[in-house]
């Protein structure tokens, strides 16, 4: 078979980087081109142990993708045929803290990216985006593909922005190109400040567990591994101008995921402090799949608790992994958003 490029943005970080291992893993046809700034969540240190037949297909940029040089050198030296657009500024809490680079990657980052892509021709582009741009749901009910988009943060309303100009691309220009909208990722090298990965350190650290109000907020989870293979297969199958909703009928309480954590790890629930909570929180988020199980033959495979488990035990095993982001930016971040509320949790215990 004809070796084929594909072109992905963010590939170092955790989402990025599970794609890229799968990719070279799975597809042996492609090289892989890594567009990634390497900001605070990106690193090469997750793609370090690549099998030396899988490192000499991929090929990793250092590249803004906002900066439109950068980017048109990139499609001209590699020639990509399909783009999968992952690169993001993608914590809701540093979005509240400071929405300015939001706009700058999510949106000028992504138009500059459609731009280059319709003047290279690629035969297809995908969108990765997010079920936030949903908002937040009820207790019942799910979203659809035709969920009206109600985001509630500044990191939602800048992939909104994203998913409607791609939109503009197809239907102005004719640039063939699929969006993606995922439920709650889990699973290997995910930046300790997510959910999951943010508590099994604080437990392994034997450190305040903090949790955002009730702990009852709930969201849909699926394991990273059954993400990147919806996406490739989206890429390979989907048909262009459509939607499709990624998730895995997985929906848990946050305070409920805490617990288990716990329990695996075999640490006391008397770690946990309930802080208060942040502004807009949605409180619960469901996908419906149905499109992606029935038009792409998609469906997930990780149990939940098998996967939670192996993560756990992930985490737990690559201790100088997460050791080594603790220090520098991340922690002043985790210092500077999450210090208040801990200090004023641990008074109202007094």
């Amino acid at each position: 078979m004809a070796e084929r490029t594909w072109l992905l943005t963010g590939g170092c970080g955790f989402i990025g980087s599970n794609l890229v291992r799968w990719l070279l893993r799975e597809r042996p046809e492609l090289t892989v081109v890594d567009l990634d700034a390497l900001t605070y969540a990106g690193n090469l240190g997750n793609l370090a142990d690549l099998p030396p037949e899988e490192a000499e297909r991929h090929r990793f940029v250092r590249g803004d993708i906002a900066e439109a040089a950068c980017v048109r050198r990139v499609f001209e030296e590699h020639r990509p045929s399909v783009v999968l657009h992952l690169a993001a500024e993608s914590h809701v809490d540093r979005s509240l803290t400071d929405a300015a680079p939001f706009i700058r990657t999510n949106v000028l980052g992504s138009q500059t990216l459609l731009q280059a892509a319709l003047e290279a021709r690629v035969e297809r582009f995908v969108m990765v985006s997010t079920d936030e741009v949903y908002g937040s749901l009820g207790p019942s009910g799910l979203f659809t593909e035709t969920t009206p988009l109600s985001p509630n943060s500044p990191y939602a309303a800048s992939k909104t922005a994203a998913d409607l100009l791609a939109l503009a691309y197809h239907r102005s220009f004719g640039l063939d190109l699929v969006i993606t909208r995922c439920s709650n990722n889990y699973g290997p090298y995910q930046f300790p400040e997510k959910l999951i990965p943010l508590m099994i350190k604080n437990a392994l650290r034997e450190e305040p567990l903090p949790v955002y109000g009730d702990g009852l907020q709930v969201r849909d989870w699926i394991h990273v591994e059954d993400h990147v293979r919806a996406l490739v297969m989206i890429a390979e199958r989907g048909r262009a101008g459509e939607v499709y909703n990624v998730g895995a009928r997985n929906e848990w309480p946050n305070l409920k995921i805490v617990h288990k954590i716990l329990e695996i790890l075999g640490k006391p629930p008397s770690l946990i402090r309930h802080v208060e909570d942040r502004a807009g929180h949605d409180r619960r988020y469901g996908i419906d799949p149905t499109k992606v199980e029935t038009e792409i033959g998609w469906r997930p495979r990780v149990d939940f608790e098998a996967g939670l488990r192996a993560t756990v035990a992930w985490y737990r095993d690559h201790r100088p992994w997460w050791e080594a982001i603790l220090s520098g930016e991340y922690q002043n971040f985790y210092d500077r958003y999450y210090g208040r509320r801990l200090k004023a949790a641990e008074e109202a215990r007094a």
